[in-house]
């Protein structure tokens, strides 16, 4: 096993990507705390995890001392901890004439500084178990669509973070920093968002070849998978890296011909 022995923070673990990471962590052996804002899709999660590899925690992670709760109820429940995984994140639709300063401010405050405030609290922690930290962020990095312009800025913010404390903590603390940035991924919560916009119920199912090469979008699961490696050993002393993880190449890419068949959020 890749984890064995290995504990675990991930955030916006109850649902989507961080579910799908929570799932693979414990059948690579490791024990995990789950973390949402949703207690009966994180009750769910627990059930089926198993309360000896897994414990809960909901709040919004924005809250004042949220870090530092997760990181507390990881050592109080299995007395040490190895990795966290920042997943949580504001998913929301704005453009330059939509956002105005507070929500620029939260989605930044959920996006970027909840991740550096928990890695942050986490660090003693890390420190000693030469551990590691793995963020989760976006292709939308890059630059962003028209309409994701806040989420876009957090996650260029949170992959220079990335970058920066994946060589400071590696030097200073033997911590490794990474991150893994997602392409489009059928996730419930994108399955449901574009039946909201209009589409059929099997949406996913016809997918343009312009956004889906292969015929599909991502899974979950999939992006998981990636995950395990930058949280196990394998990946050796490898840090400060950012890896984008969709089918096609997404910077200096062709820009499409034929956009209007659907609206695509990441």
């Amino acid at each position: 096993m890749r984890l064995q022995d290995n504990v675990i923070i991930i955030t916006g673990s109850t649902t989507g990507i961080g579910k799908a990471i929570a799932v693979r962590c414990v059948a690579e052996g490791a024990r995990v705390v789950i973390h949402g804002l949703e207690e009966d899709l994180g009750k769910s999660v627990l059930k089926e995890l198993g309360t000896d590899k897994a414990v809960l925690h909901i709040e919004d992670i924005g809250n004042e001392g949220a870090p530092n709760r997760l990181v507390d109820l990881a050592v109080k429940s299995f007395g040490k901890l190895d990795a966290i995984v920042n997943n949580a994140a504001m998913v929301v639709s704005s453009n330059i004439h939509t956002t105005d300063k507070t929500f620029l401010q939260k989605v930044i405050d959920i996006n970027t500084v909840a991740p550096f405030l928990l890695i942050k609290a986490a660090l003693p922690h890390l420190t000693k178990e030469h551990g590691c930290v793995l963020n989760i962020g976006s292709v939308n990095a890059w630059s962003g669509e028209p309409n994701l312009f806040a989420y876009s800025v957090s996650k260029g913010a949170l992959m220079t973070m990335t970058r920066n404390l994946g060589d400071t903590l590696h030097r200073e603390n033997g911590v490794r920093v990474n991150q893994i940035n997602p392409g489009w991924v059928l996730t419930e919560r994108e399955e449901q968002r574009k039946k909201d916009h209009g589409l059929s119920e099997k949406w996913y199912e016809d997918i343009p070849a312009t956004y889906a090469p292969s015929g599909r979008i991502l899974l979950p699961a999939e992006i998981a998978a990636g995950a395990v490696y930058w949280l196990a050993d394998e990946s050796g002393p490898i840090s400060g890296q950012v890896v984008d993880l969709e089918q096609h190449p997404f910077i200096g890419r062709n820009p499409p011909k034929d956009t209007s068949t659907i609206n695509v959020q990441k």
